[in-house]
């Protein structure tokens, strides 16, 4: 932190682990103070600079012109501007601003910043979203509720809580599912069991207009522009769709392989004729939409169906343990505050999992529950129901005396997906059982029909009702 104001500057900091407590108050010295000022000046300066490191015991600081001068903190949550801000150079609300668009995490969570100031500060707050910036405005005044992101975090400071019985330990098994790239070279096009594509006939001025879009979209993905002879270059339409193809499937390697098995397609099974590839009626028709979602789909299940492979058995490579899941921020929405959880907040993914939560933190008969939270990381490898590797998250962790947990999936609507995360789950049970017997693990799908049908009283009742998948192959 770098100070260049004169005058002084005003620190006030708030300890996280007391409900009420202030560090430092009011403190205010002259950048030309010296003796014990001038060292409780540069210990402030140190602990201000801390506070984004997870070891600060620091919650949160106010200050006075912080924002105006060189501080690299990043957890700024919300900006209250107050100041004229009537020059016409706006640095002042350019620095002030920038300080809450710096990103708090590593990660792809969702972000946001409070912005409450004066009409000059918001004009200029306007006037950002000309350089990508998005803006959604809230309600303020008398009656509006609070709009701030929400913080989900282990509930340390609660105190009627213990966290070491109420933490839950999973452990992480080595994938069972993986691509065998070298069997690419099996790929046997006059096998893929396509619906061949109608060969159409374009006017010259229409063989012009080359342009590729996303099958699922309809958003232009790529434009092949013809030379001044009209000659059209078939190979980078080629050699577009293979890279298609690949990024979507997480390939690294085989581009030459898929390019020339790709080419021959084309050129003999893709049409209802065999097809000359250096003519532009060709490439047009490769542009069409029916063409572009046969060869992506086509192509995808095959190389799926010979390159997705099961090792048929895991081992245990590390575990996962809640209470050191780190803090992320989530949207403001309908949360429960558990009894029995490590985490301050559950926040489902739907409504039916906060009825759900609400039903497990009264639940006599278990220790303790979590969500399934992204930054837990506890994840599956599946194969989807469009053949292609995934990751799948259980909804909620459960701990039963006897040293049992049960990893609950809970589903409002079924899809697709559903019987092949419910198999995953099952063998992933298995596996872990296999490999270790100081916990005994299994699984429950509670579906929300069900779940309002049977009015379970505790957990072991509502373990007995919903056996479905439990036994299925």
């Amino acid at each position: 932190m770098h100070i260049c104001n004169p005058t002084f500057c005003s620190f006030i900091f708030f300890n996280s682990k007391h409900s009420r407590s202030c560090v430092k108050t009011n403190n205010s010295f002259h950048e030309r103070s010296s003796g014990k000022a001038k060292e409780e000046l540069e210990l402030l300066r140190k602990q201000s600079n801390e506070i984004d490191d997870d070891l600060s015991p620091y919650k949160a600081i106010v200050s006075v012109l912080m924002l105006k001068e060189g501080w690299d903190v990043r957890n700024v949550t919300t900006i209250i501007g107050l100041r004229a801000y009537s020059a016409k150079s706006n640095i002042l609300p350019e620095q002030t601003l920038g300080r809450g668009l710096r990103k708090m995490y590593r990660s792809s969570v969702e972000e946001y910043v409070s912005v409450v100031g004066t009409n000059a500060f918001m004009e200029f707050v306007e006037s950002i979203q000309a350089e990508g910036v998005e803006l959604e405005r809230k309600a303020m005044g008398e009656g509006t509720g609070p709009k701030a992101p929400l913080v989900v975090e282990i509930d340390n400071e609660n105190t009627k809580k213990d966290i070491d019985a109420l933490d839950i330990e999973i452990p992480v098994l080595t994938p069972r599912v993986y691509r065998e790239y070298k069997n690419l070279a099996d790929l046997d096009i006059h096998a893929l069991g396509h619906t061949k594509v109608s060969y159409r006939r374009f006017t010259e001025e229409e063989q012009r207009e080359i342009v590729f879009r996303d099958i699922t979209t309809g958003e232009i993905t790529h434009t092949t522009i013809l030379d001044t002879a009209g000659i059209a270059d078939y190979r980078s339409v080629i050699g577009y769709f293979v890279q298609t193809i690949m990024k979507e499937l997480r390939l690294f390697s085989g581009y030459d392989v898929l390019y020339g098995k790709m080419k021959n397609f084309v050129q003999h099974e893709l049409f209802a004729q065999e097809v000359n590839l250096e003519h532009p009626n060709t490439l047009r028709n490769l542009s069409e939409l029916e063409a572009t979602k046969t060869i992506i789909e086509t192509f995808k299940k095959a190389i799926n169906a010979l390159t997705i492979q099961d090792k048929g058995d895991a081992e245990i490579r590390d575990t996962i343990k809640l209470r050191k899941t780190r803090p992320f921020v989530v949207k403001d929405r309908e949360y429960l505050l558990p009894q029995k959880s490590v985490f301050n907040r559950i926040i489902g993914d739907s409504h039916f999992e906060l009825i759900f939560a609400g039903f497990l933190d009264k639940c006599g008969d278990i220790i303790s529950y979590a969500k399934n939270y992204l930054a837990v990381n506890f994840k599956l490898d599946y194969v989807n129901a469009d053949g292609d590797i995934s990751n799948y998250y259980p909804d909620f962790l459960v701990k039963l005396p006897s040293n049992k947990i049960v990893i609950v999936e809970t589903k409002g609507q079924e899809d697709l997906d559903v019987p092949l995360k419910m198999a995953r789950l099952k063998q992933w049970c298995e596996d872990i059982n296999k490999a270790q017997q100081k916990i005994v693990f299994d699984f429950v799908f509670v579906d929300q029909g069900g779940f309002g049908k049977y009015h379970c009283k505790n957990f072991q009742e509502l373990f007995t009702c919903f056996t479905e998948y439990k036994t299925a192959k």
